[in-house]
């Protein structure tokens, strides 16, 4: 399919992921110990066999680029993933919107000749053959085609809901309605936008230009673009998802996609690739999910001096790191990290180079990157001690530490001191910050957040 060009939309904020956003992009957001968000939409397309595509960075996008500049190369003749970036290209201003970000880049449609345009989401965990998606587009001759997925009615509230009549074809959309409509003969369930999208080049391209005319649009696909196509008389089809297969997974296994827009829904998306039979299929070898190759050594279980061996259930941990006499039970541990004698790490998510110091106990929570806990620390066991110590805590009880953050057994933590002035400033944080009773501080020292604290950091515990 020569005539498809591909544009990730991967310069949203993530405000709800605060404080993992606060200094990232939410598709550079690490996801299941050894991955990126955006890893998931890339290794879908290069497996679907798509070999021109366009990154649409803008926010906090400097780790974003890093680690798809080590990670993500085409090599074949007229193959690449290219960014593009805010430019103010068509006005005084960034990007204003999803609808916007396209917009500002129609001179790559114009140079490609591209006939047909995919638009897909870089901040969504999912598995898709994109090809299956853009021949249905074709087959329907459709102007526009939605990717849909059907999710209980108490949840549609937070997407964009699709009405379609029995041929599959659009004949209504509400963004992020209060009362969703539902499936004909399933009340309980709807049909719901997964932000993925194939245009037609000059549909595409007349929406854009109407759109942008627009003062009072948000520029937004869902809210403004789709609805404004829908009520022009042109030709909208859904692509359901939940009828999709991938390559290589077993015929009985069910479409699974993942939209992580907040904490809870993040944890629980990493959660549930560590449990025993996961909904997320990580080992087909026929669609394998890329991401950097950091040459660490493999994974240990270490017996403490002759103390008690490692207890570990239902967890994954991924390589580099050391576990030495500790107790994981539910838990996803990243790459480069050191969980020490005697610890007990239980319903944890911790990202890569942290450390778990001796006989600590944490429950419950999510180590960002280069997290130091201090032996005999206790989180997740005292409620009350835990609000008035931890800004970040989610509906579910989830408590998250950012970046480089160090937690001792008394008093408050003491942030990295560039994630201290990041949170203190970013507004989907700082009047948190500001709530507990202890406050958190900055580093003293100029300590940063990038340095790994596992097992490379010889902290000298014991």
């Amino acid at each position: 399919m020569t005539d498809s060009i591909v544009m990730i939309m991967a310069g949203g904020k993530g405000s709800r992921l605060g404080p993992l956003t606060t200094h990232r992009a939410k598709p550079a957001t690490p996801f299941g110990g050894r991955y990126r968000i955006i890893d998931f939409v890339l290794s879908n397309l290069t497996n679907s066999g798509y070999r021109q595509i366009y990154v649409l960075t803008q926010y906090m996008a400097a780790s974003l680029i890093r680690h798809m500049n080590r990670t993500w190369h085409l090599g074949g003749h007229d193959e690449f993933i290219e960014f593009a970036p805010a430019q103010m290209r068509r006005g005084d201003h960034w990007y204003l919107g999803t609808a916007d970000s396209v917009y500002q880049n129609m001179h790559i449609i114009d140079d490609h000749r591209a006939r047909h345009i995919a638009v897909f989401g870089g901040d969504h965990i999912y598995k898709c053959d994109v090809s299956q998606m853009e021949a249905a587009h074709r087959d329907f001759d459709a102007d526009a085609t939605i990717a849909a997925f059907p999710v209980h009615k108490s949840e549609a509230h937070q997407f964009g809901v699709i009405e379609v009549n029995d041929e599959g074809r659009i004949i209504g959309f509400q963004e992020k309605p209060s009362h969703p409509k539902t499936i004909p003969g399933r009340p309980d369930t709807c049909l719901v936008s997964m932000g993925n999208y194939f245009f037609r080049a000059e549909p595409l391209k007349e929406a854009l230009t109407y759109d942008a005319a627009d003062p009072t649009s948000s520029h937004d696909f869902g809210k403004n673009v789709i609805p404004n196509m829908l009520a022009s008389g042109l030709r909208l089809f859904v692509y359901d998802f939940s009828y999709h297969r991938v390559p290589g997974d077993p015929p009985d296994a069910k479409p699974y996609w993942r939209d992580v827009g907040t904490i809870d829904s993040f944890f629980q998306a990493n959660m549930e690739l560590r449990s025993p039979l996961p909904l997320l299929n990580l080992y087909n070898r026929e669609w394998r999910i890329r991401t950097a190759q950091r040459y660490h050594p493999p994974a240990r279980f270490v017996r403490h001096m002759g103390t008690a061996p490692v207890d570990i259930h239902d967890c994954m941990v991924c390589e580099g790191t050391v576990i030495e006499g500790a107790r994981l039970q539910q838990a996803m541990i990243g790459y480069d990290c050191f969980v020490h004698n005697g610890a007990s790490v239980e319903n944890c998510l911790l990202m890569s180079g942290c450390s778990i110091g001796v006989k600590a106990k944490i429950r419950n929570v999510i180590c960002d990157k280069n997290v130091i806990i201090e032996p005999g620390t206790s989180i997740g066991y005292d409620d009350e001690l835990d609000r008035n110590r931890f800004p970040f805590i989610t509906e579910k009880g989830i408590i998250v530490l950012p970046k480089g953050t160090h937690v001792f057994p008394e008093g408050p933590l003491v942030l990295a001191s560039d994630m201290a002035e990041l949170l203190t400033n970013d507004p989907a944080t700082k009047d948190v910050m500001s709530a507990v009773e202890l406050a958190p501080s900055p580093a003293k020292h100029n300590r940063h957040s990038y340095r790994s604290q596992g097992p490379r950091a010889q902290d000298g515990q014991t």
